[in-house]
């Protein structure tokens, strides 16, 4: 698995000696329970919303709360002095379901993120991500992002300016910058399309998603359907 720094460093002065001895206490005498479960770690794309010119890149520190739950811590990077940027939950189909219908605008579907291959568990046996996908297939997620620490493939603010921004999911083929999954495949050495070709076989297992089309035709450049991927209003 390749390492991904953050994009920009925030604003402020370097540490001081008192703050180092001040964490190494803490670190020695308090607990940090709530972050030991977040061990599943995911690597996708996020578009806002209201704004899907913009991008980026979100690294997921998940804790699978039960089967129908997880809740994810979401950063810039994968290394230590990554930027803390955002927050998911993760929703099964049936607990979606059970969502009153104004709630389900702010749920974005993943199907097309798991079927094109953008949705990556870097470092997992290939065998053990496919079932872990295949697990996430037809489940949403509610995103907002409080940092735009980097903004497609430039970097973004040196501070979490504005207010947090709700974000959204690829549902078609070429929605990404062009550039956004190349720099990370290329940092990760992860190779996209070969994972969308290995996952053909869960395109069977897709079942018609809402919030497909809410983005549809917001993007500047040709999009194509990803098999699989397809609005629940479209299919009645």
């Amino acid at each position: 698995m390749g390492t991904v720094t953050p994009s920009v460093d925030p604003l402020g002065s370097g540490e001081s000696t008192k703050t180092n001895v001040l964490e190494a206490g803490a670190a020695a005498l308090q607990s940090s329970a709530p972050l030991g479960g977040m061990d599943i770690y995911l690597v996708g794309f996020h578009p806002m919303k209201d704004d899907p010119s913009h991008q980026m890149e979100a690294h997921h520190f998940c804790r699978q709360v039960n089967e129908d739950f997880a809740q994810c811590a979401l950063f810039d990077g994968n290394t230590a002095d990554a930027n803390l940027n955002g927050v998911e939950y993760i929703i099964s189909e049936r607990l979606f379901e059970q969502l009153e219908p104004r709630e389900r605008q702010y749920w974005h579907p993943h199907n097309g993120e798991i079927l094109s291959g953008q949705l990556v568990a870097p470092n997992l046996p290939g065998l053990a991500e496919h079932e872990l996908m295949k697990g996430k297939m037809n489940s949403y997620g509610k995103t907002w992002h409080t940092w735009q620490s980097e903004k497609g493939t430039r970097p973004g603010d040196r501070m979490p300016y504005g207010p947090p921004m709700l974000a959204w999911s690829f549902n078609r083929e070429g929605e990404a910058q062009p550039g956004l999954v190349e720099n990370r495949d290329r940092e990760m050495n992860i190779a996209t399309e070969e994972i969308r070709r290995s996952r053909q076989d869960l395109v069977p297992a897709a079942r018609p998603q809402e919030g497909v089309d809410a983005l549809k035709g917001k993007f500047p450049r040709p999009t194509r359907e990803i098999p699989g991927v397809v609005d629940k209003r479209s299919a009645r």
